[in-house]
């Protein structure tokens, strides 16, 4: 089990399990991790969700989405996400480099609105390995995370990741391309996603940077 909590990462991962997951990753440069979020303060996360404001965003050259305006789910998200623990399972099993920080955001996909995500690799700013957690409350429909080599425009892997809290972990090299596809349906697509970077060094720059507590949301 990997799992962020309150308390900090908990990573419980046989040596087994540990191998499966490598084994996996080297073969489809992306795995599952199943309730990444744990449950309880996936409901506070979403809470606070649901009470935040969306703005729209545009990644020149690549897509559009809304993504949620700065508050203190936000901060915890990506706190949790600086875990050293969880830096050291995700090392462990992708074989990237030492990592030195995560950097996300929570973004929103809402079908109708003309929203897309189109072929990328995420290759800059030093980053190594991507990650997405689904913080939608309802099941979505579209919205598939998919990979496919650059050169033949094969795909390689492709998931929905639809599971409350879950996780997915995902390469990012040259050779290698991602997307989301379009959300389609009623229900809008909501994620926490990012990139495990080798710098800067998070724990360094702690101090300087603002954080607010995770505090229960009204309602």
């Amino acid at each position: 089990m990997v799992q962020l909590t309150r308390a900090g990462a908990v990573v419980s991962v046989s040596a087994e399990d540990l191998n499966h997951l490598r084994r996996q990753f080297d073969r489809l440069h992306c795995i599952l991790l199943p309730s990444l979020l744990e449950p309880g303060l996936l409901h506070v996360i979403q809470r606070h969700i649901d009470a935040a404001t969306f703005n729209p965003k545009t990644h020149e050259g690549i897509g559009t989405e809304l993504c949620m305006a700065e508050n203190p789910a936000a901060y915890t998200l990506r706190f949790l996400a600086n875990d050293p623990q969880l830096f050291e399972v995700i090392q462990q099993i992708t074989g990237c480099g030492r990592i030195g920080c995560f950097d996300g955001r929570v973004y929103r996909m809402v079908p109708g609105s003309q929203h897309y995500d189109s072929w990328h690799d995420d290759m800059i700013e030093h980053r190594m390995i991507g990650m997405s957690i689904n913080l939608s409350r309802t099941i979505y429909s579209g919205g598939i995370f998919q990979m496919r080599d650059r050169n033949s425009l094969q795909i390689i892997h492709e998931t929905a990741n639809t599971g409350f809290g879950d996780g997915i972990i995902f390469r990012l090299a040259p050779h290698l391309q991602h997307r989301i596809t379009e959300v389609d349906g009623s229900v809008p697509k909501t994620a926490f996603a990012g990139w495990f970077q080798s710098e800067p060094d998070f724990y360094a720059d702690l101090k300087n940077a603002p954080q607010q507590p995770l505090t229960e949301a009204p309602g």
